[in-house]
């Protein structure tokens, strides 16, 4: 499956990121940790390849959404947010779905860790129309979904609105108001579930591939996206 990268996050932002307690990929042997690997489904829901939850299933995965809040720990301001968990193959037809109420042009992001080091680097792309951009994003769905080290972002600066689907294959929308997001994932049988916990919020695992590095770079470009940060960094 390429090469693995580990992460262990809170799935709370208001906590400090976090290791679980349990049994670490690190104690597997070889066998054990490919076979864990392999299992994509469990009951209805199905994972893409770009991760998977801890081996002792602290967080067993499954469909649904719940409000949370998104604290940004530079200027203080707090978000609501609706997280979702879709099952692979409805992904990324709930994610297109979900840009609609963003409006007929937006920006995008492209986030990228390929390259390592515990970080991520940022491809910027303003004003786009939402067909142009869906069709683009259509074409690169293997890259979209089964790569753990892409995700991408969709923003309506004037609306103060984003969507994400980012590396661990969630989707997360950002900004008031949440209904028509939310409404649109009910009509796509993604209920409200706020006990509903997601693989980020226990150890897990993020897959890749180098064809991936490739077809992102491909994806970049046809975006015509360059690197680096926007010119008003408050504007994300």
């Amino acid at each position: 499956m390429g090469f693995l990268k580990r992460i262990f996050r809170s799935g709370s932002t208001e906590v400090e990121n976090h290791r679980p307690a349990g049994i670490s990929f690190e104690a597997l042997s070889e066998e054990e940790l490919q076979t864990h690997l392999a299992i994509s489904r469990y009951g209805y829901f199905e994972l893409t390849d770009a991760v998977r939850p801890s081996y002792d299933l602290q967080i067993v995965p499954r469909q649904g959404f719940r409000r949370d809040r998104y604290t940004d720990e530079t200027g203080g301001i707090v978000l609501p947010v609706v997280m979702a968990a879709v099952t692979r193959p409805t992904l990324m037809e709930v994610f297109l779905d979900l840009l609609d109420p963003l409006g007929p042009v937006v920006d995008v992001v492209l986030e990228s860790s390929h390259h390592g080091n515990g970080g991520s680097h940022d491809h910027y792309r303003d004003q786009i129309d939402i067909p142009v951009l869906k069709s683009i994003l259509l074409d690169f769905e293997d890259l979209l979904l089964n790569d753990g080290c892409t995700g991408v972002a969709v923003v309506a600066p004037s609306r103060g609105q984003e969507v994400q689907l980012d590396e661990h294959k969630m989707i997360i929308a950002y900004g008031e108001p949440l209904e028509p997001f939310e409404n649109r994932l009910i009509t796509a049988d993604v209920y409200p579930d706020p006990s509903i916990r997601f693989v980020t919020e226990a150890e897990h695992v993020h897959s890749s591939n180098r064809k991936f590095v490739g077809q992102f770079e491909r994806l970049r470009s046809r975006l015509g996206m360059d690197s680096g940060q926007p010119d008003d960094p408050s504007a994300w």
